[in-house]
């Protein structure tokens, strides 16, 4: 006890700090979230998303040079198609000849050591913005949305991809994607469950880069309640036994809990999406003179690892050597 007992001894200057503080995460831990359009020569400014953008295939290759010489882990590619695209049942999301298609095959071809995941869901592709099929009273489809979804996977692993992250919250979804992929004889195939993905106020700035918001109602029919725990709990569990790689919980800064209680509870890899409007949120109080946003930056995916995350999957992944590097 005080006065024997002096804490301060052990952060009395940097190097002893260095030597006792836990590592910041490299960035083979990092998976870069990018929104990937049809077309040439497109970089589309997303307004509320500084720094990020809407590109094609052939800018996000441009766009990942840096990325890859930082030995950032993987990207996640999210596709958008034209509206004249979409149809009630986002059927354009399973085109082998994609977006997202076309972006996986250029990207393991230019950059075969970056471990790349695909979104798979429907809520860009569909011409009301829900994450499946609607049925005559106005609902998502839950069966049929997951017919769709394995499609979507399949497309997805078909082109190259090494992990496919399905994100529609559908009961069920992540064991017909995983029976889907066997029969394709694509097994090998990682599956990154959005395993607890709540009806968030945190997507605002995403549902404007991906074009993707309802057009009537909205998703809390099917995505996780942030006041019921046991039920965000046991979307994992159900996930892990349906045949999960990974699971993920979405958002991340308010959700630590929920993080450190599945770390608890499981042996797959955990991870943290730190989604646009976390990452929005702290540019935007840096902007205005609150905040040191490399220090927010750190501080905020400190706590995150701290919890138990082992993959973040955040918008700070290309700037990793300005945030992260000491």
């Amino acid at each position: 006890m005080y006065p024997q007992v002096r804490l301060r001894r052990l952060r009395r200057n940097p190097a002893l700090r260095r030597m006792f503080d836990m590592a910041l995460p490299g960035p083979e831990k990092f998976v870069w979230p990018v929104f990937v359009v049809e077309g040439e020569g497109q970089r589309q400014t997303i307004d509320a998303m500084p720094g990020q953008y809407r590109l094609s295939v052939d800018m996000l290759l441009k766009e990942l040079e840096p990325v890859a010489k930082m030995d950032i882990g993987g990207i996640l590619i999210f596709g958008l198609v034209d509206e004249s695209q979409k149809d009630d049942c986002g059927t354009a999301a399973h085109d082998d000849k994609g977006a997202v298609q076309e972006a996986v095959r250029a990207v393991r071809n230019a950059y075969p050591d970056l471990v790349v995941f695909t979104d798979v869901c429907l809520c860009a592709y569909t011409t009301h913005g829900h994450c499946g099929p609607l049925n005559d009273s106005g609902d998502v489809n839950n069966d049929a949305s997951n017919e769709m979804l394995a499609k979507v996977a399949v497309s997805h692993a078909a082109a190259g991809a090494d992990c496919v992250a399905p994100s529609a919250m559908m009961d069920g979804q992540v064991l017909a994607i995983r029976e889907a992929l066997t029969r394709e004889g694509l097994d090998q195939t990682l599956l990154m469950s959005y395993s607890t993905k709540f009806a968030s106020a945190m997507y605002g700035p995403f549902r404007e880069a991906e074009q993707s918001a309802p057009q009537k109602g909205d998703r809390q029919g099917y995505q996780a309640s942030y006041r019921d725990l046991r039920q965000a709990i046991r979307e994992s569990e159900l996930d892990e036994e349906e045949g999960a790689d990974i699971l993920m919980v979405k958002p991340s800064l308010f959700y630590m809990d929920i993080i450190s209680l599945l770390r608890d509870q499981t042996h797959l890899p955990m991870a943290a999406y730190n989604v646009s409007g976390e990452y929005s949120m702290l540019i935007a109080s840096a902007d205005r003179g609150w905040g040191d946003l490399r220090g927010m930056v750190r501080e905020s995916t400190a706590g995150l690892v701290r919890a138990g995350t082992d993959i973040l999957l955040s918008y700070w992944a290309n700037r990793y050597d300005e945030f992260f590097k000491d």
